[in-house]
């Protein structure tokens, strides 16, 4: 059977083209790094939310200039990368709406002129395309905004373009190479270009990363928020199962799916997450989240937020994959009970491991099933109404769409049968079960846990479009299966790639985890913009 590190987003190679205006030829190789001066002008490099809201409200800077410095930014530099697949044209004309407003002192909130990129799997009704990754959805018209871009619009921020990703979230092959999409091509770190950022929100968190933009959204089903954020040395949260509205986003399963945000620091992930949340008629599973989502998570941001704090480590199958990993580990270890934390050690999830298959099954059903849904919806220009329709476009465009890895998954979910199918009641209760009430729940109960803390994956693998990825460590599971939330912060390099730690707990607990996380964060203060090298620098820390 395949396991999930075969068939989900990890960490291994990834694959990315970007196009600004259209579609650039795939490319093998990566560009050489520009000058270092072309690197350290940029005026807007690291820039915060509040900072960027500062300037605009000196006069220094308005959210036009923003747009057109970041758009600079990434003509200059995404074509080494490959992030970003598409330029909103409307962002100009939105920057000068929202500059209006605040001349004439109408102020919508924190992201009020802010440019955020989406990843290309969140449907905008304008000018762009959404397509997954995949070239089978160009000249697909979507009926209306996700409810996610249609929040962020109203909350004044500039939608600046589209990101790669790995397409189809991921999902279309077991032997696939993460951040590869047919429509962008290979997506790179800006850490070393010829390693991965990892899947599938790759373009989300190399753009963040890359100062491409003030954050990003990504969306994860097993690891596509918080793998590529660890693997870009950002911050990514991913919610809680209900928390943020997933209508119009194209899905795997609605078991699991969700949108998060991904940004640079944990203020600004959390200034993002608060304008993404809310109950939504057109997402049932949003009705959970009446009295527990905010619109402010900025609260939190405690920098004595450990202190008294709980924190259990779940060694078992989340530690030892990686000695360099395990030892920046420790030493993250060492800055929690600097900081008053109280650590259980190891504070174990027994049942981890045990519903990787059965994850897998309803992936499969509820991909099959969601899918349809969501293509069915589309406008009548749509190359593909059905995932039967999809098998056949990409079999008739393998040049474009099947160059290094085919579509098995697309093929084990069409087989699958209806949601009514005892096998998939039985497949996800199993999942529920064990990740819920006898996984996160029962070890956080048994030792009274605020949180639990692991590394959230390896260091960035090379790029390998021959086998795909080659794996590695990962600690995503737990929370995803269980529809937990979970957010990753830097926790330090080795051969200069970044890795993460990861926050994850009991559902509704996104308050929690921010406040641990800033404490974190605030002590160690580890991020360190990427600088575009060809290779990793295995002399360095």
């Amino acid at each position: 059977m395949i396991d999930r590190r075969t068939f989900l987003e990890s960490t291994a190679a990834a694959a990315g083209l970007s196009g600004l205006s259209g579609l650039f030829p795939r490319s093998p190789a990566p560009a050489a790094p520009p000058p270092s001066h072309t690197l350290l002008a940029f005026r807007l490099e690291e820039a915060t939310i509040a900072q960027l809201q500062e300037g605009m409200k000196a006069g220094t800077w308005t959210a036009r200039g923003l747009t057109e410095l970041y758009i600079a930014r990434i003509e200059a530099l995404d074509p080494q990368v490959r992030s970003v697949l598409e330029i909103n044209p409307d962002a100009g004309a939105t920057a000068d709406q929202v500059d209006a407003e605040r001349r004439a002192k109408k102020l919508r909130g924190p992201l009020h002129g802010i440019p955020i990129l989406l990843k290309d799997n969140i449907a905008t009704a304008d000018k762009m395309a959404t397509t997954a990754g995949s070239r089978a959805l160009l000249g697909a018209t979507v009926p209306r905004d996700a409810t996610v871009a249609k929040r962020l619009r109203d909350a004044g921020a500039v939608l600046l373009g589209k990101t790669n990703l790995s397409e189809w979230a991921n999902f279309r092959s077991s032997h696939s190479t993460s951040g590869w999409s047919g429509r962008g091509g290979q997506c790179r770190s800006p850490y070393a270009l010829d390693r991965n950022p990892s899947g599938s929100s790759s373009g989300s968190g190399v753009s963040v990363a890359a100062n491409f933009c003030a954050a990003a959204i990504g969306s994860e089903t097993d690891g596509s928020i918080v793998s590529p954020s660890s693997c870009c040395s950002i911050v990514g949260i991913k919610p809680t199962l209900g928390l943020v509205s997933r209508a119009g986003i194209i899905p795997i399963a609605h078991s699991q799916d969700t949108a998060g945000p991904m940004a640079r620091s944990v203020a600004d992930a959390a200034i993002l997450l608060g304008a993404l949340t809310g109950a939504d008629p057109r997402d049932d599973a949003t009705a959970a989240s009446a009295g527990k989502a905010l619109a402010d998570y900025t609260k939190f941001l405690d920098p004595n937020g450990l202190k008294g704090a709980r924190l259990g480590l779940p060694r078992t199958k989340l530690y030892g994959y990686s000695a360099k990993v395990d030892a920046l580990m420790d030493q993250a270890i060492a800055v929690l009970k600097q900081a008053g934390a109280v650590i259980v050690d190891p504070a174990d999830i027994a049942t981890v491991g045990q519903f990787d298959d059965a994850e897998f099954d309803v992936l499969l059903y509820e991909f099959k099933a969601d899918l349809n849904a969501y293509l069915a919806d589309l406008g009548p220009g749509a190359p593909a109404k059905t995932l039967t329709d999809l098998i056949a476009w990409n079999s008739a465009h393998k040049e474009a769409e099947l160059p290094y890895f085919g579509q098995e998954i697309f093929e084990r979910a069409q087989a699958k049968g209806p949601l009514t199918d005892q096998a998939y009641i039985d497949a996800l209760a199993r999942c529920r079960r064990l990740s819920r009430t006898e996984g996160i729940d029962a070890v956080m109960e048994k030792y009274q846990l605020d949180a639990l803390v692991a590394p959230t994956n390896a260091p960035p693998g090379l790029i390998d479009l021959v086998n795909g990825d080659s794996g590695g460590g990962s600690d995503s599971t737990p929370a995803a299966v269980a529809g937990y939330p979970h957010i990753t912060v830097p926790a330090g390099y080795t051969s200069g790639l970044p890795v993460g730690i990861s926050f994850f707990g009991r559902a509704w607990s996104e308050g929690t985890l921010i406040r641990l996380a800033y404490a974190y964060e605030q002590a160690t203060k580890l991020r360190r913009p990427p600088r575009f090298l060809p290779t990793a620098d295995l002399g360095a820390a």
